[in-house]
């Protein structure tokens, strides 16, 4: 039990993130966005729910995702506090 909460803490192999890397390259490819595009993407999306959430930035996720004959635009966007307007 204790050797399953420890390997959540520990970093991923560099196959893995390299992978994870040319998947994504490869789904961009396939949806035609370049990654300037995926870029300007990221920044529109934090200038908008920055509007209305305290986002934290350096922990903001944004990918593009084969589902079945799809790509999803998938955000997992960590909230820090709602802003009142």
């Amino acid at each position: 039990m204790l050797s399953s909460l420890l390997s959540i803490f520990k970093k991923e192999k560099s196959g893995k993130v390299a992978k994870k890397r040319l998947q994504m390259v490869l789904i961009q490819d396939r949806a035609s966005v370049s990654p300037e595009v995926m870029e300007k993407l990221r920044d529109d999306i934090i200038k908008v729910i920055s509007k209305y959430m305290v986002i934290n930035q350096s922990d903001m996720e944004i990918s593009l995702e084969n589902v079945e004959d799809s790509v999803a635009l998938v955000a997992n966007i960590p909230v820090q506090n709602m802003r009142h307007q």
